[in-house]
């Protein structure tokens, strides 16, 4: 099996970089602001703190330990509800990861998400049988910005040097944990995010495409 001569190994942020599912996370947020608050905040202020656990997300909105709770429950069991017809893989993605599990790169996605939600995602869109390592917020405390969860991923995999591996996300979370655990870094800017926000986060890589990830996976 041929292996790439620049990477060992590819991590993946989940929602916004593989998954379109950015819409999902955008009702779910009004719909709990909606409940809990009766008004619903600006999208860019969810967007800004997207890639964070959940539970770190709700907090800045909460005023207590009780009402934090109550909003995950809320928030939870309306993307339960909405979850299946709302989330899809972006074109191109499934091509890009046969091509570069093709070529003998281990792959891993690194998200804010829980478990159990991310588990579903990756099937939905038809990607779980390409991860073997789903690193999510029940896995790595504390999560991202932090480097924990980028280097769980990593001694998961088995990779010891952090310079042979990518981590492409499209939050200014995804570039400072990569940064923070010595790995390299990819903006993914089909995502959400606000290109100038994403790229003043200053990463290793920039791709606008998804061609140009496989590109730069096989480069």
């Amino acid at each position: 099996m041929a292996r790439s001569s620049r990477w060992d190994a590819l991590l993946f942020d989940l929602d916004g970089t593989l998954a379109d599912s950015i819409e999902l996370i955008l009702r779910s947020f009004r719909h709990t602001m909606q409940v809990h608050r009766g008004t619903v905040p600006p999208d860019s202020v969810w967007l800004a703190s997207l890639g964070t656990p959940l539970r770190e997300q709700l907090r800045a909105f909460a005023r207590s330990d009780e009402e934090l709770e109550a909003m995950v429950e809320t928030y939870v069991e309306y993307q339960r509800s909405v979850h299946d017809e709302m989330v899809r893989a972006y074109p191109g993605v499934t091509d890009m990861l046969e091509a570069v599990a093709r070529a003998g790169l281990r792959l891993a996605v690194v998200t804010g998400k829980r478990r159990e939600m991310a588990a579903r995602t990756l099937r939905v869109c038809g990607l779980d049988r390409f991860f073997s390592v789903v690193i999510t917020a029940d896995d790595a405390v504390p999560g991202k910005p932090d480097a924990a969860p980028v280097r769980a991923a990593a001694t998961a995999l088995g990779i010891a040097r952090s310079d042979r591996i990518l981590f492409t996300g499209d939050s200014p979370h995804d570039i400072a944990a990569g940064r923070a655990a010595g790995v390299r870094t990819a903006a993914a800017l089909w995502g959400a995010r606000e290109r100038d926000t994403l790229l003043a986060a200053a990463p290793d890589y920039r791709v606008e495409t998804i061609p140009e990830l496989t590109a730069l996976a096989l480069g």
